[in-house]
């Protein structure tokens, strides 16, 4: 059994899930792979230990705090490939941001290859069921270029404006874009 609860957030509705140990999703409402494996088979439930922690987590992050990664548990389903890029991404310090390319390459360090399909990394990033906890939205194309983020570049620009890393990337952005 899963449980789920609601979050507001300044993205918009977040949805939080949990097994009741750890958390399992949380989901920007509408953004890609919404609810994941647990959309169609949870309980809604506000008093969820892991829950609460994560929704205090949420709002210490949005205030500008650096709430550790570690002091939630965690719990994404993915294949052994996923959760290395996973791992990899919760490395990734706050206000920091890394490229496709540079994760290719410690994965296929840990794999023991000589590389890395870039665009293996990008599947695993985008099916990140944990948004913003576990921090794909610092991942950034070798050019520099904003690419895809499941919750969408606006979202993806507005946490990185939060993290004070967003700085000439985003102006470069939102320029070609307007």
């Amino acid at each position: 059994m899963f449980y789920a609860t609601w979050h507001p957030s300044p993205l918009g509705p977040l949805l939080l899930a949990s097994d009741a140990t750890s958390l399992v999703g949380l989901w920007i409402e509408g953004q890609k792979y919404f609810g994941g494996m647990v959309k169609d088979n949870f309980s809604e439930k506000n008093n969820v230990p892991v829950l609460i922690r994560a929704k205090k987590w949420l709002d210490a992050y949005f205030d500008g705090k650096k709430p550790a990664i570690s002091s939630l548990s965690l719990a994404p389903a993915g294949g052994e490939f996923r959760q290395g890029v996973w791992e990899i991404l919760c490395a990734i310090p706050y206000g920091e941001l890394t490229t496709y390319g540079e994760i290719a390459r410690k994965m296929a360090a840990r794999m023991n290859r000589t590389s890395m399909s870039s665009q293996a990394v990008g599947g695993a990033v985008g099916h990140n069921p944990i948004s913003i906890i576990i921090p794909c939205h610092r991942v950034i194309g070798s050019n520099g270029s904003l690419t895809g983020y499941a919750g969408g570049i606006d979202k993806k620009i507005q946490l990185l404006k939060l993290e004070g890393s967003a700085g000439s990337i985003v102006g470069v952005y939102s320029s070609n874009h307007n």
